[in-house]
């Protein structure tokens, strides 16, 4: 089974290259089995620069989708950067969430049939950002236990056990129709599911509710929703809030969807128009 990884980003290559390191770090998966694309809502130069300068760790495993800047299109470019994955499963991750060098791993053992995992994440202050990202911390790979509960004692992040590891198999499917569990910061799908529903839905511009939409419409499938806690989570870079004006118009759009019966996205992958590939 081969796992595509696919990063959203918008003009924070410093984000992203903290993602990317911890991509390059990864054990217990052969490198052959897994690969990344990015997908680049129309970022500037300096997010093609970051891309570029990881070529050589990630070769032609590094693919890049991008698409012209005409605003908040998170929806447009996952599904585009979607349609280049080679994998059977694709995993979404924020471009702002750092994996942890077993990251790939997991989503790979967690993976089955019929189910999407929902994954968490582990917020860092704004303070602890700024420092990683100049690299006045090691790298969220690199810390041991103690460094974990450390991080915890002194608020820099909100939670010390993200390096816990537990089976929790039957607890993981007690809320397997709960669309609240899935965040679209870091989702792991069959490839054949994701096609099944048409992708993202489109017609959700700027912020919010796509993700929700996404975890309505797979549930409607019939796929089951796995908690990922306490097995994949990421490590959250602190930014400034979004732009939420479109948030009213979005939940209205997600109200009438969770109330609906659609399987399909009304604006989905198929309806994709052409990007860029880098």
């Amino acid at each position: 089974m081969k796992i595509s990884v696919v990063i959203s980003t918008y003009n924070r290559p410093d984000a992203l290259a903290a993602v990317l390191a911890g991509f390059a770090a990864q054990r217990g998966v052969e490198p052959s089995d897994w690969e990344i694309v990015i997908a680049d809502d129309g970022s500037d130069s300096r997010t093609a620069d970051v891309v570029e300068s990881f070529r050589p760790q990630l070769g032609d495993r590094l693919q890049h989708a991008w698409h012209e800047d005409r605003g908040f299109r998170l929806a447009e470019i996952r599904n585009l950067a979607a349609r280049l994955a080679r994998g059977d499963y694709l995993v979404f991750l924020d471009g702002d969430c750092v994996p942890q060098r077993d990251f790939i791993a997991c989503h790979l053992a967690l993976a089955e049939p019929g189910w999407v995992v929902a994954g968490n994440r582990v917020l860092l202050s704004e303070p602890f950002t700024r420092d990683y990202l100049a690299g006045r911390s090691a790298p969220v790979f690199c810390w041991s236990r103690f460094a974990w509960l450390s991080h915890r004692a002194g608020r820099r992040v909100n939670n010390g056990l993200g390096w816990l590891r537990l089976p929790l198999r039957a607890w993981r499917k007690e809320r397997r129709a709960d669309w609240k569990l899935l965040r679209g910061c870091n989702i792991g799908v069959w490839k054949s599911d994701y096609l099944a529903v048409d992708g993202f839905d489109a017609t959700f511009s700027g912020w919010g509710y796509e993700d929700s939409d996404f975890a309505v419409r797979l549930i409607r499938h019939g796929i089951g929703i796995k908690n990922g806690r306490f097995a994949v989570p990421v490590l959250h870079l602190w930014h400034k809030e979004n732009d939420r004006s479109f948030q009213g118009e979005n939940w209205e759009r997600f109200e009438a969807s969770l109330h609906g019966s659609h399987v399909r996205a009304l604006r989905g992958l198929s309806s994709l128009e052409e990007g860029t590939v880098r």
